[in-house]
Order: structure tokens, then sequence, then C-alpha cells
């Protein structure tokens, strides 16, 4: 898969902000999404080894069958250091390694993170988006921006996301009783689609099944190529949660 080259990595905090401020005018709120949509693709990080090292994955999945069709994995240590509202700086570069070495295309990006819902309204999940020219959606497991109203126990229930006045993203309930998933736009697709995809995902767990692996493959328990298997993958306990 081939990514933009948007700016440089090496800068210093204040001039990430800088660049979040700039780049997030370029986000695109239109969906272009073009169906019918035969690959989606789950983004995640690892957390750093005792040597600093961290490991990032990407995995597309076949859709609407879900089945795991390329799982692509890149390692480094990041050279950005752990600012919040300035993880992308962090994480992007070794997610963007993953990205490149895939042979597949994927209609959508879901990524385990924030996209408008952010301080600069430039997440990570927005970053990933411009670099991939892709349409992208955050799918977040807390909040980092916003509060939401009360959701029903079902499953699809939803409530605004609203920072400062505006609606940055939904919260929801992807399983009964469970605590919501937080979806907010990346790139090139609209809030209504994004809830649309992310739900469409999940197939009865708390979390997008892209995503999912995508967490399950930087954790070194899947391993990389084309065509994984063709077998149900087995569900965590802490995946239902």
């Amino acid at each position: 898969m081939k990514l933009r080259n948007l700016h440089r990595w090496d800068v210093t905090a204040q001039e990430a902000v800088v660049i979040q401020r700039d780049f997030a005018s370029q986000v695109s709120f239109e969906s272009a999404v073009s169906e019918p949509v035969r690959y989606v693709a789950g983004i995640d990080l690892s957390p750093p080894d005792d040597a600093g090292k961290v490991k990032g994955a990407v995995v597309v999945r076949s859709y609407p069958e879900l089945e795991v069709e390329e799982v692509r994995v890149a390692e480094g240590i990041p050279g950005f250091p752990y600012i919040p509202g300035l993880l992308s700086f962090r994480e992007s570069p070794v997610l963007m390694s993953a990205l490149e070495k895939l042979e597949l295309t994927p209609d959508i990006l879901l990524v385990d993170g924030h996209g408008l819902a952010h301080p600069r309204r430039f997440g990570i999940a927005c970053h990933i988006g411009l670099l991939a020219d892709t349409p992208t959606i955050g799918c977040a497991k807390s909040i980092l921006r916003g509060r939401h109203g009360p959701l029903g126990r079902e499953v699809g229930s939803q409530a605004e996301l609203v920072d400062r006045g505006e609606v940055v993203g939904i919260a929801l309930r992807t399983r009964v009783d469970v605590t919501p998933i937080y979806v907010t736009v990346g790139h090139k697709v609209d809030l209504p689609s994004a809830v649309h995809w992310a739900l469409a995902c999940c197939k009865g767990l708390r979390l997008p099944e892209p995503t999912r692996l995508a967490h399950q493959a930087a954790a070194g328990r899947l391993p990389e190529g084309r065509a994984v298997s063709k077998e149900p993958v087995p569900v965590e306990q802490s995946s239902l949660l």
C-alpha cells in the first residue's frame, strides 16, 4: 500500500502541534467509501517492550465475511516521546511501515484511537487517514475529548459525543450492557457512515473485528502473511469486555 509523505517526523512537540493544526483543515468529512466494500483493515500498536520496541500491525479482512486475508507487522523504537494529544507522532511511523507492506488495498481503515475527538481535531485516525488517503474511522475504547448522555442497553444505541459545543463523535453500544466504544471521523467518511461500518464489523463483540485482530497481531499472536486462515479466530475473554 502506497502512503503519502506529508511532513517530517523528526519534530519537536511544538512543531507537532503546528502540523496538527495545519493538517486538520485537510480532513474530509464526506464519505468516499466505494461500494461494494471488499476489504476492511484494522490497525493497532503494541505497548513497548523492555527495550522500548513496539510492534505495529494491520489486519485486512474480507467484507462481509470478515475472513482474514492479510496480516502485516512492523516494529521499531518510537522516536517521539509519550505526550498526550500527540500520540500519532509516536505511533504513526511504525504503523505506516506495516501499512506499506500490504499487498491488498483496504477500502476502509479502522484505527484503535480517535480522529476528530481530539483537542486540535486531528487524532491518529485523521493522521493515518490523510497519510493513506483512504476512508478512515477512529474506534476508541475510552474518551479523549467530550461528553455524552445516556445510552440504551441494546446493541446500536448511541449518543452524541460533544466537545465545546461541537459533535466530535458517537458513543456506540456494540454489545448489550457492555461499555460503549467511541466512533469518530478519521478521513473521507461522514459520522453516520463511520458508525455504520464500525457496528457492521463488530459481529456481536465490543470491538470491531479488524482492530481486535490487529491487537492480537501486534502482540505476536497472529502469523504474518496472506490468507492466514479461513477458520474462525478464537475470541479472547478480554475482547468481550
